[in-house]
């Protein structure tokens, strides 16, 4: 799928750069599958707001997605390739042999009619789901779970991938897109193959307004805000403001925050690259 950059006609396209939907089959959402959104604005029970830069944007749905793929055993056919407002990569519609349909997230390569599977002794082919104990060593993988049976939580982003790096025992090990290698029991479950839409971190919003569809509100920076406001803020003209770090005094940039002691430590073989 490639990327589109727009003639300048007017003086937000001048930039733009846009994905392409080719890949894209159908234009409507399976009814079933979808229910209404809420949003926030930022703000908790009491109306106060407790994150900053969000609010407003284009009204969605909810597709719900099936991330556990716990239909073991049942063949499916890709019906659609479909875009979600929700999440960077595209989504893909299964409809099982058995009539239930379902979304999972489409890996690449992933085309319509297609038939995948789910479940122990399935071929290690593009979308199917399986136990890490039976994926070849080497394997691209994604939508990776760290608990068996809990659902897919590693690995979900637009162009994101691990691969199966070893076994050792009653754990494999994965290398993550963040570097880091990490043991994940051999129970869990994994879908072959890396996401979809890779050049979705291509793209170029051309204007502050499309970035206001998309429920993002502007962001102050720092250095701009008075010394109440930031630990960066105040200074006489323009200063630069000194360590970067956020409005808590949490300096940024190499600062590590993970607990030292923290119980899943244990399971980290090498840590991610700075």
């Amino acid at each position: 799928m490639a990327v589109r950059k727009l003639n300048p006609v007017t003086p937000g396209q001048r930039f733009k750069v846009v994905n392409g939907n080719e890949a894209i089959t159908a234009s409507k959402p399976e009814k079933s599958l979808v229910k209404g959104k809420s949003k926030s604005g930022g703000r908790n029970d009491t109306g106060k707001m407790t994150i900053r830069q969000v609010g407003g944007g284009h009204k969605k749905k909810y597709r719900a997605i099936d991330f556990k793929r716990e239909k073991d055993g049942i063949p499916a056919t890709v019906k659609s390739i479909e875009y979600d407002p929700n999440r960077s990569a595209r989504i893909a519609l299964l409809a099982y042999a058995d009539g239930e349909k379902r979304y999972i997230i489409a890996p690449n390569g992933l085309t319509v009619g297609q038939k995948v599977q789910s479940g122990t002794g399935v071929a290690p082919e593009i979308g199917n789901a399986t136990f890490l104990a039976e994926i070849p060593l080497g394997t691209i993988i994604s939508n990776i779970e760290m608990r068996p049976g809990q659902g897919a939580v590693i690995a979900r982003s637009a162009g994101t991938f691990a691969q199966l790096a070893a076994r050792d025992g009653k754990y494999a090990i994965i290398k993550l897109p963040s570097g880091e290698s990490r043991m994940i029991l051999i129970t869990c479950k994994a879908t072959i193959g890396a996401v979809g839409n890779s050049d979705h971190a291509l793209q170029v919003s051309g204007k502050a307004g499309r970035t206001r569809w998309q429920g993002r509100r502007p962001r102050v920076r720092g250095v701009a805000m008075n010394p109440v406001d930031h630990p960066m803020g105040g200074g006489e003209g323009r200063a630069s403001g000194g360590h970067p770090r956020s409005r808590n005094g949490i300096p940024a940039k190499g600062y590590k925050t993970r607990t030292p002691k923290k119980e899943s430590n244990k399971y980290i073989v090498e840590r991610r690259k700075k």
